[in-house]
Parts: C-alpha cells; sequence; structure tokens
C-alpha cells in the first residue's frame, strides 16, 4: 500500500499556484487589473500542466543509451584500466598466441629489473648479433654495427623503437649469466619465465628473446596486458615507449662518434591517437599483427592488447576501437 503524507501532497497541489504567482511578479499577469493576455494564456497552461505532471510524477528520466562493445578484427584483445586493474574489455583473453615481437616488452622489463643497473654501461656490438638478423631472414633491426660500443639505454630504445632483434640479442647476451653466449642466452630466457611466474601470469612462456619463437612463445592479451602494465611502472620504460624518434651516438671500435640513422617508433598510436603514451607493435608469420597500447585522458590510462589482427592497419583500428570503449565506460 503506498502512502504520500499530508505535507508531501500539500507542497505538490500548491506549485501551480506558486507558478502564477510567479508569472505576476515578472509582469505576465497583472492579478490587480485583471488584465490576462495570450502570454498569460499560454504560460499558465504550461506550467499548471508541469506542476500537474510533478504533483503525479509524470516526469520519469529518459533510459541511458546502452554503451555497444566494438567488434574487432583481431583473434584476441583486451583492455583494462590500469589503475584500478579493472576488466573493460575482452575477446577470447585467455587463448594463448605467438606474440611476435611484443615479446621484447618482457626483453626490457628484465633489464630494467637488474639490480645496479647502469643504463651508460657501454655493450660491444658482436658478429653474432648481425648474423642472426640474416639467418632470420633480415628480422627487424636497429642496424648495429660489428664493433661499435652501444649503451645499455641505448640499446633499450633499439629494441623497443625498430623492434631491433640485434640490440634484444646484445641485451640477452649482456645480461644473462654464463661462460657461452649460448648460455648467457638461456639464462636470459629463463628471467623471462621467471618474471613472467611472479606476476602469476600461467597462460605465458618465452623461448625467446625477441619473439622469433621456437615453438614454445606465447601468451594472451590479458597476460601481456599484464606484462606491460608493470613495465610501464618503471620510469625509463615509459619514457622509451612514448618516444616518436631517437638517434643514438655510438663509440666506433677506433674511438669515434658515429651518429646512427634515426630510430623511429613502429607504434601507429603515437601521435595519431590522443593520450597514447606506448607501447610496442609485433607481427609475424604465425602472430599476424599484435600491438599492445596504452592511453591516458582526463586522469585516467587504459593498456589493453589485440594479438593475431589481419594487418597493420587492422590492428591499430582495433586498439583505437578498443581505447574509445574503454574511456567511456
Amino acid at each position: 500500500m503506498s502512502y504520500v503524507s499530508q505535507e508531501t501532497a500539500t507542497r505538490s497541489s500548491d506549485r501551480p499556484f506558486r507558478a502564477f504567482e510567479a508569472l505576476n511578479a515578472i509582469g505576465v499577469l497583472d492579478l490587480k487589473t485583471g488584465i490576462k493576455d495570450v502570454r498569460f494564456r499560454r504560460a499558465a497552461a504550461v506550467v499548471m500542466t508541469t506542476g500537474a505532471m510533478f504533483a503525479t510524477g509524470a516526469l520519469t528520466a529518459a533510459p541511458a543509451t546502452a554503451l555497444t562493445a566494438p567488434t574487432i578484427a583481431a583473434k584476441g584483445g583486451y583492455v583494462m584500466n590500469n589503475g584500478t586493474a579493472r576488466t573493460l574489455y575482452t575477446k577470447a583473453a585467455d587463448t594463448r598466441r605467438s606474440t611476435g615481437s611484443t615479446t621484447k616488452i618482457m626483453t626490457a622489463k628484465v633489464v630494467l629489473s637488474q639490480p645496479n643497473l647502469n643504463l651508460d654501461a657501454k655493450v660491444t656490438v658482436q658478429k653474432a648479433y648481425s648474423d642472426y638478423i640474416v639467418q632470420n631472414n633480415w628480422a627487424s633491426n636497429a642496424k648495429l654495427i660489428v664493433g661499435d660500443k652501444v649503451t645499455v639505454r641505448q640499446l633499450l630504445y633499439g629494441l623497443m623503437l625498430p623492434s631491433g632483434c640485434d640490440a634484444a640479442y646484445a641485451l640477452a647476451d649482456k645480461f644473462g649469466s654464463g661462460s657461452t653466449r649460448a648460455a648467457r642466452v638461456k639464462s636470459f630466457i629463463g628471467k623471462m619465465n621467471k618474471q613472467a611466474r611472479d606476476l602469476g601470469l600461467a597462460n605465458t612462456h618465452f623461448d625467446s628473446f625477441d619473439g622469433i619463437g621456437r615453438g614454445a612463445n606465447y601468451s594472451t592479451p590479458r597476460d601481456l596486458t599484464k606484462i606491460a602494465s608493470s613495465a610501464m611502472k618503471n620510469s625509463t620504460f615509459r619514457s622509451i615507449v612514448k618516444t616518436k624518434k631517437y638517434t643514438a651516438k655510438t663509440t666506433t671500435r677506433t674511438g669515434g662518434t658515429r651518429t646512427m640513422a634515426p630510430w623511429t617508433n613502429t607504434n601507429p598510436l603515437l601521435g595519431t591517437y590522443t593520450g597514447a603514451i606506448g607501447v610496442k607493435t609485433g607481427s609475424g608469420p604465425e602472430a599476424k599483427y599484435c600491438l599492445v597500447f596504452a592511453a591516458t585522458r582526463n586522469g585516467k590510462t587504459v593498456i589493453g592488447t589485440v594479438l593475431a589482427s589481419t594487418s597493420s592497419t587492422s590492428r591499430a583500428s582495433d586498439a583505437k576501437k578498443m581505447m574509445d570503449y574503454a574511456f567511456r565506460r
């Protein structure tokens, strides 16, 4: 049984009369002379109708338009709020897939987590690094010159901007443990897998330092997003992945200075999507077209991944649609 208090009913029934008083106050109706014009009759009708509707509760709010999740070309996708870890979009988010060069996010994360890291320490470029590029069908590279001395910082830029597999090899060789290059590389990949386990990622495994897998290099959109979110906590990583272009000056074997050709970031969102701040592209015959992305708008950061999209254009379009959707949620 519904109940309306006398006070409430009185207030509701008084509303049309209060409206009359308001009309009189502004001169639409002169109650002393009894002058009534067309403006009054029309205004009074509107006010009385509105007052009656308020009194009876006839006015209701229009229903909110439902937000429709986007359709993406990629086989897998995931987006979350980077501040709260709240899931904002999923598509086959826990299906294992090849990750291509998005693997290099973990490569950089392992390097940056080394104790007492000296980013200005120099690494000599070995012939094995350039040979590796040739042996893998001219894999993406930073065009490092054999014999040059390159800093760890520069190698990280060479890793993340042009997606240099030669830079990845140099970093694995530098920060792995062992008496041989093969042992050091194996050790480094072990560190990558340990970090994945430490993050609780049951659907991620690495068998390479750069994403050129050997049958057991995989992750999921959800896991890769979590790896990127963790990596983005490091200020050096954040600075690198939002950089569109970087020019390294290396030391030649004779002690001179070499100015390298600029490295351009392969991330198509930088400069084309408002608020984009990273992070990494990936591609390959098995991986197809991948992109781990992040953007900040009005203090809110969203971060996510698309795996196995149909083209480089589609992966960018997928990411933009997912972020647009995430920012509205």
